[in-house]
């Protein structure tokens, strides 16, 4: 399981940036294996985790979402 904490992406910023998106996405993309099984975490804009999901898709095999409110929720699960 490959956990991607999305908040590091722009950690040097200290504020998401729109402008940086396909920066942040290519990170993200570059961070997690073709095939793997994969969580998305950490404080970060809803647009950021929805770009990053859509980029995901198709390179992993599962995503899941988690916080401490929400527990784990499946995004996608492509395991036969």
């Amino acid at each position: 399981m490959t956990t991607l904490d999305l908040s590091t992406l722009y950690a040097a910023d200290g504020t998401a940036r729109l402008a940086r998106l396909d920066e942040y996405v290519a990170t993200a993309v570059a961070a997690v294996p073709p095939g793997a099984d994969a969580t998305l975490t950490g404080p970060a804009p809803v647009w950021l985790y929805l770009r990053v999901a859509h980029a995901l898709h198709g390179r992993c095999r599962r995503l899941v979402y988690t916080s401490p409110v929400s527990g784990d929720v499946p995004i996608f699960d492509h395991t036969p």
